[in-house]
C-alpha cells in the first residue's frame, strides 16, 4: 500500500488539472492574425515497477488536449477538448473528460457577442455528466498593446449528475445561471506578462430555497528569464458554496515549469 500511494504522489501531478475552463486564457494566448490553429497533445503511460512478485503496481493512463481556433473574418470559432485518465491497479484515480465550443459574434468589435455549448465530466467526484449552453455580451474597456482589461455578462443553462459518495444514489440537478467574467491581463515588461481571469456563476435552486454560487481563476505569471528560458507560473482555484453532493468544495492547482526555447 505505501508503494501505491508512494506512486501515486509521483504521477498525479503530471496528470492533475484544475477542472476549470479557462476560455480567455485560451483566447489569449492565441495569435489571432491567422485564421485557423490547431493544436494536439496525446500523452500514454504504461508500466510496472513492482518491487515483489505477490506485491504488483501496475499503472495506465493517458491524456488529450485538442484545441482550434477559426477566424474567418468578423466572427471566431474556438474548440477546446480535455481528457485525463490515470488507473493504479484495478481503481481508477482519475477520469476527467471535456469538450467546449464555442462562436464570438463581431469579436473585434468593443461590444461582442457569444454562445457556447460545453460536455464534461469528472469521475473522481461522482459527476457525469454536466451539460451547459448558454452566452453572454463581452465589452472591452481598455485595449492596449499592455494592457486589455474586459467583462463578460450572460446566462446558461446548467444540467447536472453527482452520485452521492459512497453509495449507488445519484441526484440530478438543473438551473439556470448568470454567467459573469472580468479579464485582465498585463505586460509589466520585456520579461513579465500577466494574466488573470475570474468567472461568478449563480442560479437560484428551488430544491434548497437559495442560490448556489460558483468562484472560480486563473491566474497566470509568465517570466521570460532570457532568449532561451522561461518560466510559467499557474495558480487555479473554484469554489461552490452549497455543492449538490456533499464533497470538498474547493479545488485548487497550482503549477509552475521551466520551458527551453530553440
Amino acid at each position: 500500500m505505501k508503494k501505491i500511494l508512494f506512486l501515486i504522489l509521483l504521477v498525479l501531478p503530471i496528470y492533475s488539472q484544475a477542472q476549470i475552463l479557462n476560455i480567455e486564457r485560451s483566447r489569449i494566448e492565441k495569435d489571432t492574425s491567422k485564421v485557423f490553429m490547431f493544436k494536439a497533445v496525446a500523452g500514454l503511460n504504461l508500466y510496472n515497477r513492482s518491487a515483489a512478485a505477490d506485491d504488483p503496481v501496475n499503472l495506465f493512463g493517458y491524456n488529450l488536449d485538442v484545441n482550434a481556433l477559426y477566424y474567418p473574418g468578423k466572427h471566431g470559432f474556438m474548440f477546446i477538448s480535455k481528457f485525463d485518465y490515470l488507473k493504479i491497479n484495478d481503481s481508477d484515480f482519475l477520469n476527467f473528460g471535456m469538450m467546449h465550443g464555442r462562436v464570438n459574434f463581431l469579436r473585434e468589435n468593443t461590444t461582442n457577442y457569444e454562445t457556447f455549448v460545453q460536455y464534461s465530466f469528472d469521475n473522481f467526484r461522482g459527476l457525469d455528466p454536466r451539460w451547459i449552453a448558454g452566452g453572454s455580451v463581452r465589452h472591452t474597456f481598455v485595449k492596449t498593446s499592455k494592457i486589455t482589461f474586459l467583462v463578460g455578462v450572460g446566462g446558461m443553462y446548467e444540467f447536472e449528475k453527482w452520485q452521492v459518495p459512497h453509495s449507488e444514489e445519484f441526484v440530478e440537478l438543473s438551473l439556470f445561471k448568470s454567467s459573469n467574467y472580468i479579464t485582465f491581463r498585463a505586460t509589466i515588461n520585456d520579461f513579465v506578462d500577466f494574466n488573470m481571469v475570474n468567472y461568478y456563476q449563480v442560479g437560484y435552486d428551488k430544491s434548497i430555497s437559495g442560490f448556489r454560487n460558483r468562484v472560480s481563476n486563473s491566474t497566470i505569471l509568465n517570466t521570460r528569464l532570457n532568449e532561451k528560458f522561461s518560466i510559467t507560473n499557474t495558480f487555479e482555484l473554484s469554489f461552490e458554496d452549497r455543492p449538490v453532493v456533499p464533497i470538498t468544495n474547493v479545488i485548487y492547482a497550482f503549477k509552475t515549469g521551466l520551458s527551453i526555447n530553440f
